[in-house]
Order: structure tokens, then C-alpha cells, then sequence
């Protein structure tokens, strides 16, 4: 193909706004980047001077995840323990509500809402306030995880470089969505996954923003690169070499999907039962964080191994060195524990403990397959890999990221039938349910699509299109039409305007139905007042003009129907076009869209 004609095929003005967006995206990644190490960071920090400094807690951690700055001498003390996360709620919730109200919770959750219904708007102090609340949150026992605060901190930055450069609505939006991906991508290491995800979380159903895929992988790459040059790229959690031999796995592997549902629409109800409890609470929004902390609190108490991240704890039931009681301890106790941090207005994601709890469902999944089914039973390490995934799917929703953020965050792409099976059963099963309730059903219900969707049909159809269906004929008046006229042909017609023509049939303007109110209203010039004292200048339609164009012009003269004119002779009246007969068409488009899709099916049986 020749270059010249290659050009006259890709505008260049398309190819320009390509690259710049891509670019944006690359520099959004950095900026996550440092943002997902500077988060690090701060958490790591936290923890090394409370959790381990002052209460001498120590679980295990993952492979990937060692702590930065290593071990202090003290001993345990199981009060500070306790004391810590209610401390760590208090100072929390005073600075969320006191800066930043819309820091507080998950944080994916307010990047959900971002997208949808605030125009990609997220106020420049919430990813500093979300990064300090949330360091404070982790670093003090919460029972959180990361993914829900980068990903605010990640659109934050996306939505403040697209303020300051001044960009539409739909780049802002595409940049948002590019920083919750880079944020998630470098502090989980799975850049694909966090890409996948930041398109498909925005949606209940089996449904995505296949637009804003390619810069998220841009920003994502990106991010991951900035973040693994300074924490390097291992993946969190080292796993041995699990593998999908045999078919008749798929078996046990289906109950594993059974109680990876049952226990994500468990888990859902749980977390919107006390978050509607203590949204309801009658005491400040400050210290309600802390109340959620006294409960965790408890638990620190009782069963330490429910608070925090908790991510060591799989790391050694992939080693099988978990017993039946702590595994559902994991499961129970972190559900109770992550509804409490998080419900109570605390600042922390709920990726992280559904990953703790839909490994500790694989792992109680592979005792009882092991005891009734050990000819085809996989090893525990596997059910585990499997059920992080498939707990997920089912409890936020997103069946095909879940799949690649656990291989990713294991090195292990060997597991994908299985996780496959698995996250897609559970997902089926609890799609009414989920962590994200700000999540729309699809995109044709989203606010965003809502409007798009009606631009694409107006900008379809043609203002000839709609005068084709418009009831009324033309009316025009002359000049010297007196007042009494006026009002009487008004009164037979659904016409909001008149083109008012001079004697050799060429329009001097228009007079509408406000300017004859008020001269009927005004005593006294009934006798005196003819069309041509009426007139008044406004925009004029061409019948080849699109109805996306025909609105714009509306909206902006403040008129509710305007006259139709001849391309070539714009004083030449030949019809007249309103809002009502624009919705007209636009409803008659539809249900000829609809129509014809029905008869498509009823075509194939």
C-alpha cells in the first residue's frame, strides 16, 4: 500500500488524538507508579513502627511481600494490638471526613461513581488523603487491602492531569479508568489484570469499556514498570507447580465454584449489612471508623490471624501447613473483620480479603474433595489458587480479570481451565450480588452510554427524516398578518413559530408563540400590532443537517422549533422542525431498530 494512500485512510486528526491520548496514558502510568511506591511505602512504614514496633505482631507474609524496613525486637502485647486498629479508625476517619468525605471506604467504589455519574471528576486532594487514611488503615491491623485505595489514588491522578490539561469529558473519563489500572497494575504486578479489570468492574453483568482497554495496558505497563524498578517484578505469592491434568478434576473443581458463590453472595451480605448499620448510626461520621475498629479490635484479641492482610497465611496453605480450624477461621473471621474495617468508613480495598477468603474456601473445598472424591482430587495448592479467583468473580463481578490477577499475582498460568470453570460458574450464580453496588447493570444502562447512545441515533437520522414525519404543514405568514390572525392560526396549529416572509415571499425572520403572549397580554396594540412587529432573528435549519445539529441549535438560540431553508436560498422557507417532532423521530428510529431485531430472531427459529 502506498503511503499517501495509507494517510488518506487514517485521518490525521485521528491519528493525533490516538497518540496523544496513548501518551497521556504512558505519563499517567508513571505517575501511578510512584504513587502505588510512595503508597508502599507508607504502609510499610506505618506497620514497622505500630504493628511491630509498639504491639510486636509479626504474621507471616507472602513471598513478594516482605516488609521494607525488616523486624523491631518487641515482644508481643496483645492489648496494643487490640488498641491499634481503633487508633488507626479514629485518625483515619478524621482525616477522610475531615479533608476528603469522598476518601472514606473502598475506593474502587468511588471511582465507579466517578465514571459514571460525575464526569470523571475527582477532586485533586482525594489521592493524598486516600493514600494517608488508607497507610493508616493497613499499617494499624485493618483488615483491608490495597487494591480500593491505588485505584482511587490511580484516577485521582488520571482525572487531575486531565483537569489541568484541560481535556473533554470522555478523554477525562478514558484517563480515570487508565489510572485505577496503573495503580492496581504495579501494586499487584499483574498489569493485564488490572487493565481487564479496571474495564470490566464498572459493570455488573458479563459486560466492559472495550475502549479504554488499550491506554489502560499503556498506563498499566507503564506503572508496573516505574513501580518494579524500585520493588522488583516478583510476583506476591510463589507457588509450586500446580497444573490441570485431568479432566475429571472439572468435577471437584464445580463444587469448589458452588461454595466460591455461596460464599461471595455471603460475604456481599455481610458487608452491606454492617455498612447499612453504621451508615444509619447516630454519631459523628469521624468516629465511626473507630467503632469498626473496636470490633477488629477483638478479633486481634481472639484470633490474630484475621487482621491485617492475611496474605501469608495463604502463602503457607499453598505448602498445605494450614489445619481445618485456621482455614475457617481465614474464612469466617476475615469476612467479619473486612466488613467492619471497611463498612465502617475506614480507608481500604476489598481485594485483598476476598483473596484470603476464597483461598481459605479452596482450602476447606480440598479437604472435603480429598476425603470423598481422592482418585481425581487436585492438590490443596491448586483449589486454593483457583478459589482466590473464583470468590472474586462472583463477589465483584468480574469473571474474565479475576482469572488473569491470580495467575498473575502467582506466575502460575497453568490452572487457567479450571480457574476458568470456576470464576464463570460463580459469577453466574452471584451476579445480583456484589461488593460494588455502584456498579451499573451494562453499558447501555450507564449515564455515559445513555447519552451517546441518543447522539449515534441523532446523528443518524436527518432533519428531511424527521419533517417526513412531522404532522403539521408549514404555516407562513406575511409581514402585515395582523395580531388577531396571528393568535388564530396559533391556535389551529402545533406550530411553536411562524416564518414571517416579506411580499415577494422571502423570510425577514420569525415570530414564535412567547413574543405573541406577550403582546396580547400588553393592553391596548391589539389594533396596531402586525407580524413584522414581532420579528425576531434566529438560527435556521438545512434539511441535510443531522438532528444531533438540530438540537445543538435549539439549545443554544433557547427555541424550541426552528425553520427549515433551502441549502441554496437560506430566505426560502420550505418547512419547519421541533423538539417534539426530533423526539418523534428519534422514538420511531428505535422501534424500527427493535423491530427489525425481532424479526431477525424469529427468522432463526
Amino acid at each position: 500500500m502506498e503511503w499517501s494512500r495509507l494517510g488518506a485512510e487514517i485521518p490525521v486528526d485521528r491519528a493525533q488524538r490516538v497518540g496523544r491520548l496513548l501518551l497521556l496514558a504512558a505519563l499517567v502510568g508513571v505517575l501511578a507508579g510512584l504513587g502505588a511506591a510512595l503508597f508502599e511505602l507508607a504502609v510499610s512504614g506505618i506497620k514497622y513502627g505500630l504493628l511491630d514496633g509498639l504491639a510486636g505482631y509479626r504474621p507471616p507474609a507472602a513471598d513478594g511481600d516482605h516488609p521494607l524496613f525488616g523486624h523491631t525486637d518487641q515482644s508481643l502485647r496483645p492489648w496494643m494490638l487490640a488498641l491499634l486498629p481503633v487508633v488507626g479508625g479514629l485518625l483515619g476517619g478524621i482525616l477522610v471526613y475531615g479533608f476528603a468525605p469522598d476518601a472514606d471506604g473502598p475506593g474502587t467504589e468511588a471511582a465507579i461513581d466517578a465514571y459514571h455519574h460525575r464526569r470523571g471528576l475527582i477532586r485533586g486532594r482525594v489521592p493524598l488523603v486516600k493514600t494517608l487514611a488508607s497507610a493508616l488503615t493497613l499499617g494499624t491491623g485493618g483488615s483491608a487491602g490495597r487494591e480500593g485505595p491505588i485505584a482511587l489514588v490511580g484516577a485521582g491522578i488520571g482525572s487531575l492531569l486531565a483537569r489541568v490539561l484541560r481535556l473533554g469529558v470522555r478523554e477525562r473519563r478514558m484517563l480515570m479508568v487508565a489510572g485505577m489500572a496503573a495503580g492496581i497494575g504495579a501494586i499487584f504486578r499483574a498489569p493485564l489484570a488490572a487493565a481487564l479489570f479496571s474495564a470490566e468492574v464498572l459493570y455488573r453483568e458479563m459486560d466492559m469499556e472495550f475502549e479504554i482497554i488499550v491506554p489502560s495496558v499503556i498506563s498499566s505497563i507503564v506503572a508496573f514498570s516505574t513501580f518494579t524498578l524500585m520493588f522488583g517484578a516478583q510476583p506476591l505469592f510463589a507457588t509450586p507447580g500446580f497444573s490441570f491434568d485431568d479432566p475429571r478434576a472439572l468435577l471437584p473443581y464445580t463444587l469448589l465454584a458452588l461454595a466460591c458463590a455461596a460464599g461471595a453472595w455471603s460475604f456481599a451480605r455481610v458487608f452491606k449489612t454492617v455498612k447499612h448499620v453504621f451508615h444509619r448510626l447516630p454519631v459523628p461520621l469521624m468516629l465511626k471508623p473507630a467503632l469498626g475498629g473496636l470490633v477488629v479490635g477483638a478479633f486481634a484479641l481472639l484470633a490474630p490471624e484475621t487482621i491485617g492482610s492475611g496474605y501469608g497465611f495463604i502463602q503457607q496453605a499453598f505448602s498445605a501447613e494450614l489445619s481445618l480450624g485456621l482455614l475457617l477461621m481465614l474464612t469466617a473471621g476475615k469476612m467479619v473483620t473486612t466488613s467492619f474495617t471497611v463498612g465502617s468508613g475506614q480507608s481500604g480495598g476489598v481485594f485483598g480479603p476476598a483473596v484470603v477468603i476464597g483461598g481459605g474456601i479452596g482450602g476447606l473445598v480440598a479437604l472435603a474433595s480429598q476425603a470423598v472424591m481422592p482418585g481425581i482430587s487436585p492438590a490443596p495448592g491448586a483449589f486454593i489458587m483457583v478459589g482466590m479467583a473464583g470468590f472474586f468473580s462472583g463477589a465483584a463481578n468480574t469473571p474474565l480479570s479475576s482469572i488473569i490477577m491470580v495467575s498473575e499475582m502467582t506466575g502460575n498460568y497453568r490452572l487457567l481451565v479450571p480457574a476458568m470453570w470456576v470464576c464463570v460458574i460463580s459469577f453466574l450464580l452471584v451476579r445480583r450480588s456484589t461488593l460494588y453496588p455502584g456498579q451499573a447493570a451494562r453499558r447501555s444502562a450507564s449515564p455515559v452510554h445513555l447519552g451517546e447512545m441518543m447522539q449515534e441515533v441523532l446523528e443518524g437520522l436527518s432533519v428531511s427524516d424527521a419533517m417526513r414525519l412531522a404532522e403539521d404543514p408549514l404555516v407562513v405568514v406575511h409581514a402585515g398578518t395582523p395580531l388577531r390572525e396571528l393568535a388564530e392560526r396559533f391556535s389551529t396549529t402545533h406550530h411553536a413559530c411562524f416564518p414571517v416572509v416579506d411580499p415577494n415571499g422571502r423570510m425577514v425572520g420569525v415570530v414564535d408563540d412567547d413574543a405573541l403572549r406577550v403582546a396580547l397580554c400588553t393592553e391596548g396594540i391589539g389594533d396596531f400590532v402586525v407580524a413584522h412587529d414581532l420579528v425576531e432573528k434566529a438560527p435556521v435549519l438545512y434539511a441535510d443537517e443531522t438532528l444531533n445539529v438540530a438540537i445543538h441549535k435549539m439549545v443554544t438560540s433557547a427555541h424550541d422549533e426552528l425553520v427549515v431553508v433551502e441549502r441554496t436560498d437560506s430566505e426560502r422557507p420550505v418547512g419547519a422542525l421541533s423538539r417534539r417532532d426530533v423526539i418523534a423521530a428519534y422514538d420511531h428510529q428505535i422501534h424500527a431498530v427493535l423491530d427489525d431485531t425481532a424479526s431477525t430472531l424469529r427468522a432463526f427459529g
